[in-house]
Parts: structure tokens; C-alpha cells; sequence
């Protein structure tokens, strides 16, 4: 069984859940972005997804990619979808018209990328980090790379890698040893050898577009001294850079993505940005891939989730436990224990979806809406939400997928299910893109104590903006959302005389937030499905929302009392 994208669900996510048309037709740079628009193009790209990249799951993983002599293949048809999909114009999506764009909201970006992350997500990490590229080289390079590179970038004809990590220099970035020598060209001469680059070498594109960090020879130890390069594949001229792919990886999972070891053996290269200030130009990539990943994370999720769904549906297994009990086995899907794996699954997916488009929404809002409190008020979401997204729906993406695997007994341990290769392929999302850890430290420790605690406290009160209190699930989030403020500002004081403490707390932490936020976006989703006819499987939207209370919430009072516990 293919992953089927589930157009109907998000459909009711982006225009009953979140009313996306009337947010984003209120900014000028949408203003004929309307309903009919956005749904024409989610129904479009989920019927690409389906016909051209859903097929090739199962073939990515049993084929892999291939080394010889330096030189990648890709697994069978994945370069015949890839150029489709650049042709096709999809990764130009949300890239501004004048760069070869079509200038369409964000958030219709992150669906295509959930629903490619759902259908394979070994073919979807090529693309994968092609808008973070794009961001980068508009807002940092020079006029002239842009001339040369930025529309083959936005429209995806060349693909971009972003090569940070070496052997001995993992999420330390300030251990970067690859040198940079500037020539009298203005151009440098890069030299180092970066591992575990997504997409080094392959054969989807005719040019390959490297996002490099490297020290020039004055630079200061540490992250400080990083610069960023743009060294091609092929030069101008289109002769070879002396860019060389010396392996690739064998990994757990992802096998249909090239994971190589690239060396620079003085390659050509052009600074981005300003000597020895990379990482601002790299995070702009950086902070595109996690939300990219978050999404990734939900896309995962339901995948394995349909899977486990379908066969529940026809496995019979034993008598499920009822009043009236029958002679012959009923279906697993009607056993408790089944509901409860598959209704908690889908409270997470639906919850990660109101997430993650409110925060595509809200970085058009920070780009283009005219308000400067309004810019300010979506960038200070986006600062907060991101990291949990990543780390928390990446988390839930592997084990939640196993717990779908749960439901096939057995059979979702053997590969013809299918459902083991999502388990294997999504842990690599809770590592890339900083680890999970340092989403929790980044949040925890840079952004809420970094202001001592002031934008989490707004977005909290945000959430809790006009509940009411008489009805269950609101009750929960205001409880939940005041101890959490609480333990915020005991955190802010604790940390001035132990400075150790956030770093103990911070996975707590960030826990706990995600766990809010959800609790926010089943209030949303429960506020919609009142208003129209439910579906009549109660399984859909009911389950879920019980699930959300019963078994999902209470995990907030534990990871609450886990750093009430440190506090004393």
C-alpha cells in the first residue's frame, strides 16, 4: 500500500481549522491567493505525490543508491520524478516571481513537502533543502552568484547541499577545520573534507550547488570565525570543480538518499555574506530545514499511521472486549488497545498540521504584513513553536510509527508491510538539523530565559486568549499554560544562581510546551468540527480528541513535576 496524501484533512486544517485564505488574501503580497487557488494547489500537488513519488518508497529502500569511482546513482525512476518535479515548478512554489518563483504563500510549501515527506522520504530529502538555499543566497550573496545561481536554486533545476559537519566537528561547529584561501580573483580555494552532506553526489541534477563553511586565515577560533562559500559542482565554464565524493554512507534507514563524504581539495568558491559571520547567512538555511523537518515528522506519522489504519481494518484476531460478544473473531481495529495506538497517532498528526501551517502562515506574516507589532508578534512565534515542532514531532514521528508497527503484530516487522522502513528512516529526523537536545537548549536556554522569559509568557497568554473554562479541553490548556508560566519565571530565577539547571530541564521543557501547543490546537480543531457534520466514523475527529484527553495530556503534569523536582 502507497502512502495516499490525505487532501480531505488538510483541506479542513488550512481553511476551517485556520481560515489560511482570509489570513493571507489580507496581505497585499497574496491578495489573489484565495481559497480556490489554494485548494487547486494542494489537490494538484497531492496528485503529483501520489502518481510520481509514491511509487518509488519501496524501491528506494530495497535499491539504494550506488558509489563507483566517485560518481552517485539514485535508485530506479527517482531522477525521472526529479525532473518532473523541477519542471513541474514545485520547489519554486513560495520563491519570489522575479527569481523564477511563482510568489505563493509558505504554507502551501510545507504542505507539499508533509505530503512528499509522507510518500518517500529517502527521494524528498533532495529537495529538501532547496528554499533554505534559496533564502540564503537572496538575502546574503552577492549580486553577481545571484545573477548566476539564485533562479537555478529557487527553481530547483541544480539542487543545493549544506556542508557544516566534519569527522571531528559534529553539532560544535566552532571545530570546523576546512581553510578558505582568497585568491586575487576574489574568489577562495577551499580545502576540508565534510561528512554526512545529504545529496553531495548524484546523478537528479546536472549541477550540484555546495553551501560550504570554512575559516579564512585570519579568522578567530571558534564559531565566530566561520565564513560561508558557494562552491559548484560544475564552474561557469562548466568544467569540474575539484569537489570529490569519497563514499557514501550505510545507514539505518534512508537508503534511496545519498548521505556522502565530500573532500574540497582547494576548490573554487565565493564568499556569502560577510567574513566571519557564516553562521548568520547559514541559520537562515538552517532555521528553513528545521521547520522542514518538523514537517517531515507529521508527514512520517501518517504514513505509518494509514498503514496500521488499512490493516486494522481487515486483520480479524481474537474477540474484542463488549457487551454482546460473538462467535468468530473480530477486526483488530476494533480492539481498545488498537483504538488507543491509532487515536493517539492521529491526535498527533492533526495537531502537528495546525502547527506547522500556522507557522508557514506566520513567516509570511513576519515578511509581509504591514503592522510592525504584527511582523514582530509572528517572528516571536516562529522563534518559539519551531524548535518544538522539530523535536517533538520528530520524536513522535519514530515512535509512533512504532507503535503503528505494533498494530500488524509480527507482520510489521518483516519489510513486505512496509511499515519498518518508516520507523527506520524517521530516526534519522530526530538527530539532523541539530539534535532534538538542542532544540530543547535552544529554546529553553537561548530563547525563553534569553528575555527572561517575557515572549513565552505572551505566547501563552495568546493560547489562552478567550477559553472557556466550562469546557474540558479549554480547562486543561489554562491549567496547563499556568503551570507552565509558573515554572517559566521559577526557571528564570533558579538559572542566575545555577546556571546548570536549563540544561538538566530543557528536553522537560520543551516537552511540555509541545504538549500545550497541542492541547491549543485541539481546541482549534474541536472549535471547527462543532460548527460542521462530523463524519460518521467516529474514529476521525472523536477518538482523537479523547485520545488528547485520557492519554496525551496528563504527560504535561509529569514532565511539570520532573522540573518542579530539580527546583527544590
Amino acid at each position: 500500500m502507497n502512502y495516499t496524501p490525505p487532501l480531505e484533512d488538510i483541506h479542513f486544517i488550512l481553511h476551517e481549522v485556520l481560515k489560511a485564505p482570509a489570513q493571507l488574501q489580507a496581505l497585499p503580497s497574496f491578495a489573489d491567493t484565495d481559497a480556490t487557488l489554494m485548494h487547486q494547489v494542494v489537490n494538484e500537488a497531492g496528485k503529483f505525490v501520489a502518481q510520481a513519488v509514491a511509487p518509488l518508497q519501496s524501491v528506494g529502500d530495497t535499491m539504494g543508491c550506488k558509489f563507483v569511482n566517485g560518481a552517485v546513482t539514485t535508485p530506479p525512476g527517482f531522477r525521472d520524478a526529479y525532473q518532473a518535479f523541477w519542471q513541474g515548478g514545485w520547489p519554486a512554489l513560495a520563491c519570489a516571481p522575479q527569481d523564477g518563483g511563482q510568489g505563493l504563500p509558505a504554507v502551501l510549501e510545507a504542505v507539499l513537502f508533509e505530503m512528499l515527506s509522507g510518500a518517500n522520504h529517502g527521494w524528498t530529502m533532495a529537495p529538501g533543502l532547496l528554499h533554505g538555499a534559496y533564502e540564503c543566497i537572496r538575502h546574503h550573496g552577492s549580486e553577481a552568484l545571484k545573477s548566476r545561481y539564485l533562479e537555478k536554486v529557487a527553481t530547483g533545476e541544480w539542487l543545493a547541499t549544506m556542508c557544516l559537519t566534519e569527522p571531528h566537528a559534529g553539532s560544535d561547529l566552532g571545530l570546523v577545520r576546512t581553510r578558505a584561501l582568497p585568491q586575487a580573483d576574489g574568489s577562495y580555494r577551499i580545502s576540508g573534507t565534510k561528512i554526512f552532506i545529504s545529496g553531495g553526489e548524484h546523478d537528479l541534477t546536472d549541477n550540484i550547488i555546495h553551501l560550504v563553511l570554512a575559516r579564512l586565515p585570519d579568522a578567530p577560533p571558534g564559531p565566530k570565525g566561520l565564513s560561508l562559500f558557494l562552491a559548484p559542482k560544475l564552474m561557469p565554464d562548466a568544467s569540474r570543480n575539484t569537489i570529490h565524493c569519497e563514499r557514501i554512507e550505510e545507514k539505518m534507514g534512508l537508503h534511496g538518499s545519498p548521505t556522502c563524504v565530500m573532500r574540497f581539495d582547494e576548490a573554487t568558491g565565493w564568499m556569502i555574506g560577510e567574513p566571519h559571520h557564516g553562521l548568520n547567512a547559514m541559520f537562515v538555511m538552517m532555521n528553513a530545514a528545521r521547520l522542514h523537518v518538523g514537517l517531515q515528522g507529521i508527514g512520517l506519522l501518517e504514513a505509518a499511521w494509514q498503514k496500521a489504519d488499512a490493516y486494522a481494518k481487515e486483520r480479524r484476531q481474537m474477540r474484542a472486549p463488549k457487551q454482546v460478544m460473538s462467535a468468530t473473531p473480530d477486526l483488530i481495529g476494533e480492539h481498545p488497545a488498537m483504538r488507543r495506538i491509532l487515536a493517539t497517532q492521529r491526535a498527533w498528526i492533526e495537531s502537528g498540521r495546525v502547527l506547522a501551517y500556522r507557522t508557514a502562515i506566520e513567516l509570511d506574516m513576519a515578511k509581509h504584513h504591514p503592522d510592525g507589532a504584527r511582523q514582530h508578534a509572528a517572528q516571536q512565534w516562529c522563534s518559539l513553536v519551531t524548535p518544538v515542532l522539530k523535536a517533538a514531532w520528530t520524536a513522535q514521528a519514530f515512535h509512533g510509527s512504532s507503535d503503528c508497527l505494533q498494530v500488524f503484530g509480527g507482520h510489521g516487522y518483516v519489510r513486505e508491510g512496509g511499515i519498518e522502513q518508516i520507523v527506520r528512516d524517521s530516526r534519522v529526523s530526530m538527530i539532523y538539523e541539530g539534535t532534538n537536545e538542542i532544540q530543547a537548549i535552544d529554546l529553553l536556554v537561548r530563547k525563553v530565559l534569553g528575555d527572561g522569559g517575557a515572549g513565552m509568557s505572551a505566547l501563552l497568554h495568546d493560547l489562552c486568549d478567550g477559553l472557556d473554562l466550562q469546557v474540558a479541553i479549554q480547562a486543561s490548556l489554562h491549567a496547563q499554560a499556568d503551570s507552565l508560566n509558573q515554572i517559566t519565571r521559577d526557571l528564570v530565577h533558579a538559572a542566575k544562581t545555577n546556571p546548570e539547571l536549563p540544561f538538566w530541564v530543557a528536553d522537560d521543557y520543551l516537552r511540555a510546551v509541545a504538549l500545550t501547543l497541542l492541547a491549543w490546537s485541539w481546541v482549534q480543531i474541536n472549535a471547527a468540527t462543532s460548527s460542521r457534520a462530523l463524519s460518521a466514523d467516529p474514529a476521525r475527529w472523536v477518538e482523537p480528541a479523547r485520545a488528547v484527553e485520557y492519554w496525551i495530556l496528563p504527560e504535561c503534569h509529569m514532565r511539570l513535576h520532573i522540573i518542579k523536582a530539580r527546583l527544590m
